[in-house]
């Protein structure tokens, strides 16, 4: 095995402090040492982030690995690889070559490998009259041998790290589940939030505490930045079915027999539930108007585009959102969670319709504290469909694209 003393770059490339570092590490090598190839590029592509590289900059380096005939690199063998550009592109799947050279300065910057450029900056080989290899010029493997225990260890790193990200934020999803539905029922039941207090009208501050806390998760968030908003979540989750457990050991038989009848009422699929009768003032006790019907048809807008355009909305659903009914009743419980009077409610029906006005409400739902006043906004939107100005459509596209955009910054 021929032994290398550094070597500096072919033409205009710059060597620098890191080159060097890098050539001394791959004279170091362990003669005893032997690595699997594949596992140590598997356990690069898993460290890919923390190395500073691209998939790109990596699929070049999986074509180098394969110019090495052998799985195994070891300390002991010649570890320099010298194909053509032209080569290397071919098996890079047709990579440009100006993107080639950028991508293995980017390998070579990053200690990934080494540079051994001949005097005319050509990749060949100089054999013996054996027929064995005697010098080489190309791109040196050696630093993946020198280095696997740390590419595994930080991959190790990356995957545990991963691991930890994935658990919070599944707490995090699972504690906005529980809190909506738990916050659902507490309106549904009128379950005071204190002693003498009004049900709906304090559900309403407990809801706003929730979306408070919901707004402040980031787009793209760290473990670190998530699990305090993870641990606000769990407590206010205890909290609240606290307060359920509480009023169900309050409750006397009495009551129970009020609650089933209120069940059986509500239960009704033909009837949209009045949320907030702290609110009904005005009304005739008892009275119930009969619901209006939709203006727009269910099916003008797909619900699987509403549901793409606002997914919080199913957070509040009891069994999940499968058919308009579904979609309907929960947006009953929304609006009185986000404030709307139920006759601000009542006018969007009659003027937009039963469905648009419950999408406008997971709109709503879905824009957070960018909306200061959701019933002023709704009337806001109910005055402009009153005179021919109002369109669901571009809302709906809004939230969509406002959506992919985040995904893509993610």
């Amino acid at each position: 095995m021929q032994s290398h003393s550094p070597t500096t770059p072919f033409g205009r490339r710059s060597l620098t402090l890191a080159h060097v570092a890098s050539q001394m590490v791959a004279t170091a090598r362990p003669p005893e040492k032997i690595v699997h190839k594949w596992k140590i590029f598997h356990a690069i592509c898993t460290a890919r982030p923390r190395l500073g590289v691209s998939e790109r900059a990596l699929s070049v380096l999986n074509a180098l690995l394969t110019f090495h005939p052998e799985t195994a690199l070891t300390g002991e063998d010649d570890l320099i690889v010298f194909p053509s550009n032209h080569q290397l592109a071919r098996r890079a799947h047709g990579m440009p070559a100006s993107t080639l050279r950028r991508h293995l300065a980017v390998l070579v910057d990053a200690g990934l490998i080494v540079r051994r450029d001949s005097p005319n900056g050509k990749r060949y080989a100089r054999k013996d009259d054996a027929g064995e290899i005697e010098l080489a010029f190309g791109f040196d493997l050696s630093p993946l041998v020198v280095r696997s225990e740390e590419f595994e260890s930080l991959a190790a790193d990356f995957e545990a790290e991963a691991r930890a990200l994935k658990l919070v934020r599944e707490r995090i999803t699972l504690c906005r589940r529980d809190i909506a539905k738990m916050i659902a029922t507490g309106i549904e039941e009128a379950v005071p939030t204190r002693r003498g207090g009004q049900g709906p009208a304090d559900w309403q501050v407990v809801h706003a505490a929730f979306r408070a806390i919901v707004d402040q998760i980031p787009r793209t968030a760290t473990r670190q930045e998530l699990e305090p908003i993870a641990d606000e979540l769990s407590q206010l989750a205890d909290d609240v079915l606290n307060l359920l457990e509480t009023h169900i050991k309050s409750k006397n038989p009495s009551a129970n027999e009020s609650h089933s009848e209120r069940h059986i009422q509500n239960s009704n699929p033909d009837a949209l539930i009045d949320l907030e009768p702290s609110l009904r003032e005005g009304r005739a006790a008892g009275a119930e108007p009969k619901p209006q019907p939709s203006r727009v048809g269910e099916g003008a807008y797909p619900l699987g585009m509403v549901l793409s355009a606002c997914p919080d909305i199913v957070d509040y659903a009891k069994g999940g959102i499968s058919n308009w009914r579904d979609f309907l009743a929960t947006a009953s419980v929304v609006r009185s969670m986000l404030g709307i009077s139920p006759s601000a409610w009542d006018e969007a029906q009659k003027v937009m319709g039963e469905v648009p006005a419950a999408i406008v409400v997971a709109c709503i739902l879905q824009r957070g504290t960018a909306i200061n006043s959701a019933g002023g906004y709704l009337r806001g939107l109910t005055r402009k469909a009153e005179v021919g100005e109002f369109s669901l459509g571009p809302i709906l596209m809004a939230q969509i694209n406002s959506r992919r955009r985040d995904k893509q910054r993610a």
